[in-house]
């Protein structure tokens, strides 16, 4: 790979530990109290935000590989229309395209909740939503890993034939 595509793939896997070490201090509540001299909370939706992080640059990684570039205005949505395309055309396993959609829900749902909840006042709601989002994030960062280790795979065949 060359620098561009290291970047990107640097950055993905940075986003998959992230989302894993969110995880962990969200579970932990000792870990928040003691060592970060937090009131004990939990952040799994930062969890789910990050694996989506990591599965987008690792996206990111293998269009460049493929010669494709996105770019800003809309670039997670030409990131995943021409990865999409990729899948189509059989290039890319259809499984993986499965798991990037999913992510891409939840990113959309996450960011749905956050707008619904600045609206509401009980505390109730503000304590339960993010303790209920523990199973979905270790549901995104399992996906994520499976994505970045998939497109890891990839990218190494395609950069081990040039």
């Amino acid at each position: 790979m060359d620098f561009e595509h290291k970047v990107y793939f640097a950055r993905a896997q940075n986003e998959l530990n992230l989302s894993g070490m969110v995880q962990k201090i969200s579970d932990d509540k000792k870990m928040q109290v003691e060592i970060f001299g937090m009131k004990e909370d939990t952040y799994y939706s930062a969890a789910i935000s990050h694996a989506y992080y990591s599965i987008f640059y690792a996206a990111k990684t293998y269009l460049l590989l493929k010669g494709i570039k996105t770019s800003a205005p809309e670039e997670h949505k030409k990131t995943f229309e021409e990865f999409s395309k990729l899948v189509d055309k059989g290039t890319v396993d259809i499984e993986l395209l499965k798991i990037y959609q999913n992510m891409l829900m939840k990113a959309d749902t996450l960011l749905h909740i956050f707008e619904l909840e600045k609206c509401k006042r009980g505390k109730f709601t503000y304590r339960r939503i993010p303790e209920a989002n523990q199973e979905p994030a270790q549901e995104s960062i399992n996906n994520a890993k499976v994505f970045f280790n998939n497109i890891f795979r990839l990218c190494e065949n395609k950069s081990g034939r040039k």
